[in-house]
């Protein structure tokens, strides 16, 4: 069944700079923004802009990640003739192995695409949260008539060696390529959103295969050979919300967002919804000893504490006389009676003892706590950092 766009959505990376929060999920399964995970984003702006080819290529942790994705139902894409398939790495005839890079991914995976014979090939990122209709990237790579377009996104100058870095001409056209850059030129970032004429991405990924030097990667590899080979490369300027979750900061700082309304308003636009599982708890809470400010809270919560501009999921409940502050609680904690929480993240199903003291200075980055941390301190009964 041709199709005229075929989405590749890598979703296997480690995510090793989020550090606790990836330690046992892939990083696009993390919770975000109080009842989402990361790759909800992505796969409601392909359902929000009718791209319904969608291969998902996981691998790291995918326990998580598979049975929260399921056959893609909360974003309409279980239908029989095309839909959400997931795309783990396989056995081949000659012993295959995981994936080696974001390329190699996709290389392993051409039997899939090419059963839609499409003309073009749009490849995202499940770890990025922003809106984006695709359509109209799609429409202007279309009216400039390139081998590929890049969605690039201006960031601020000292996060410029997180990205691969864009210089472009007038007309959009790309001029030079910088992969992760100590001393950036530019600080125009590549979203890690591509759109590529399929046959030409086909013949570069065949080609890279066979090159022992290649690190399989879009950014290291594909990218600058398209470059030096002289291939038509073009950008796309993003001027709505985006943010790279990658680090524990920045996956703070995405929710403190929220808060700010920046990027709530996006969520609560009717015409561009994000969808997710709903868990169907109960309304939140707040008792009468309980207060809430510029925070947050979901369903299921019962609040006998004081929140202040916090995020917390679904199921959370704040015990009496405890003050919960900038920070970020993920489904199911528990905090006990007279506990002190600021600037951290809370991990799943964790229990905060009693009389817990545990703040953050504002020249440090947030940290992530779970089960494991508890315990020690439930021996001396509370613990000041």
């Amino acid at each position: 069944m041709k199709k005229e766009c075929v989405t590749m959505l890598l979703a296997g990376g480690i995510g090793k700079r989020l550090g606790q929060l990836t330690k046992n999920i892939a990083k696009p399964a993390v919770p975000f923004g109080g009842r989402y995970r990361i790759i909800d984003f992505t796969l409601s702006n392909c359902i929000q802009s009718n791209m319904h080819t969608v291969g998902v290529l996981t691998q790291y942790q995918p326990l998580a990640l598979n049975k929260h994705i399921g056959v893609g139902k909360p974003w309409d894409l279980d239908r029989m003739e095309d839909g959400l398939t997931i795309l783990s790495p396989f056995t081949e005839h000659d012993g295959g192995n995981w994936y080696e890079g974001t390329a190699d991914a996709v290389t392993k995976n051409i039997h899939f695409i090419e059963q839609y014979d499409p003309e073009y090939v749009l490849i995202l990122s499940g770890d990025h949260i922003y809106h984006m209709d695709y359509n109209e990237l799609l429409n202007h790579h279309k009216s400039v008539n390139a081998d590929v377009t890049i969605s690039v996104i201006e960031v601020p100058w000292e996060e410029t060696s997180r990205f691969g870095i864009i210089h472009m001409d007038d007309n959009y056209q790309i001029t030079n390529f910088e992969e992760k850059p100590n001393d950036a030129k530019s600080n125009l970032a590549s979203m890690g959103i591509y759109i590529f004429k399929w046959n030409v991405l086909k013949e570069c990924l065949q080609l890279d295969r066979n090159n022992p030097y290649s690190n399989k990667d879009f950014g290291k590899d594909i990218l600058p050979y398209m470059l030096l080979k002289r291939k038509k490369m073009c950008a796309y300027p993003f001027s709505g919300y985006w943010k790279d979750v990658g680090t524990i900061q920045s996956y703070w700082d995405a929710h403190m967002d929220l808060l700010e309304n920046q990027l709530l308003l996006q969520l609560n636009r009717k015409n561009w919804i994000t969808y997710s599982h709903d868990n169907n708890f109960a309304p939140q809470l707040i008792t009468s000893t309980g207060s809430v400010y510029q925070s947050l809270i979901n369903n299921g919560c019962i609040v006998s504490g004081l929140v202040e501009s916090s995020v917390l999921f679904e199921n959370v409940h704040i015990g009496k006389h405890s003050n919960v502050k900038n920070s970020i609680l993920h489904p199911g904690v528990r905090v006990g009676h007279h506990v002190t929480l600021d600037r951290v993240i809370i991990q799943e199903d964790a229990i905060v003892p009693d009389y817990t003291n545990i703040s953050v200075p504002l020249s440090e980055e947030p940290i992530v706590l779970s089960n494991e941390y508890f315990p020690e301190i439930q021996k001396v009964g509370g613990m000041n950092r």
